[in-house]
């Protein structure tokens, strides 16, 4: 099997001034865990770096750059995922840790559950030697001035607000093993104690080796209520591309429930599906056939 990564910085309106560093940094991604590939690394291993290093860079809301919610504070949440033995870890509710894919990686390796959240999660990263920091070091002054923007305007009330979203990953390595990971800083404003669809097995993520892998993004209620990845799963067991799949599940989300969002895949063979149907979604792939970045819809 040829190797190939595709990797998503969320879909959301993403703003002119951003396009640049967004798109320098989904390429980042997916060259770091392309070269990976090629050195004949995991699939999981490659998802992982890929979303680390959309962590680390404070143009994504993941990690570095997390927004902040209604009590100005940061809650991540992630999830990794193994097509080859249908394994998952998720955490939720993070806060003083830099790269919660990594500690979602952990549990899915090191405990014999699948899910942690809050303070427990963190006591699990805690004893797998992982180093804790002050949650000061992961607030940019971006995610401040958007925090403000939204009690300024929606004074304390829950609204539609343009902010940032998730980051994911999926691959194929040369064994022809699928992975996938999510991973968010949530949405602005949001009450504390919110998880949305991003940790959810069937929602965030899925990924089965003989199937499909999928990473999704966008508004996470809707994302949650329909089971996105899970559509994306179903439509390629039934014989739809991956691209077919995307665009079919973008379409039920919002038929059945208004919303809106994206979609990446990566099926058995190798062949991507990538789809949104909000105004922007940022993407590279990488494979032997070439590397592509895009962000706008036309």
């Amino acid at each position: 099997m040829r190797p190939s990564v595709i990797v998503h910085g969320g879909a959301w309106n993403i703003p002119d001034h951003m396009k640049h560093r967004s798109r320098e940094g989904v390429n980042t991604a997916a060259k770091l865990a392309y070269e990976h590939l090629l050195n004949g690394g995991s699939a999981l291993d490659a998802v992982e770096i890929a979303v680390r290093s959309m962590e680390d860079d404070p143009v994504f809301d993941a990690g570095k750059g997390s927004v902040l919610t209604a009590d100005r504070k940061v809650e991540m949440d992630a999830i990794i995922v193994d097509g080859e033995t249908l394994n998952f870890g998720a955490v939720a509710g993070i806060s003083s840790f830099a790269h919660p894919v990594s500690i979602a990686r952990g549990v899915l390796e090191r405990s014999e559950h699948v899910f942690f959240i809050g303070e427990g999660a963190e006591s699990l990263a805690t004893e797998m030697g992982m180093e804790r920091i002050d949650q000061k070091n992961l607030i940019t002054e971006e995610a401040v001035d958007e925090w403000e923007r939204f009690t300024s305007y929606t004074k304390g009330v829950q609204m539609n607000f343009s902010g940032h979203d998730t980051v994911g990953a999926v691959a194929i390595d040369i064994n022809g093993k699928i992975a996938a990971a999510t991973s968010t800083g949530g949405i602005t404003g949001k009450k504390s104690g919110r998880v949305g669809d991003s940790p959810v097995i069937g929602s965030g993520a899925i990924a089965d080796s003989t199937v499909v892998g999928v990473s999704t993004t966008g508004h996470g209620e809707s994302i949650l209520k329909v089971q996105l990845a899970n559509i994306v799963y179903n439509q390629v067991k039934q014989g739809s591309t991956a691209q077919e799949a995307c665009e079919f599940a973008l379409s039920e989300m919002e038929r059945k429930v208004g919303g809106h969002g994206g979609v990446i895949a990566i099926d058995f063979n190798g062949n991507i599906g990538k789809a949104f149907s909000t105004r922007r979604m940022v993407w590279a792939h990488f494979s032997a056939a070439g590397n592509n970045t895009g962000i706008d819809r036309y």
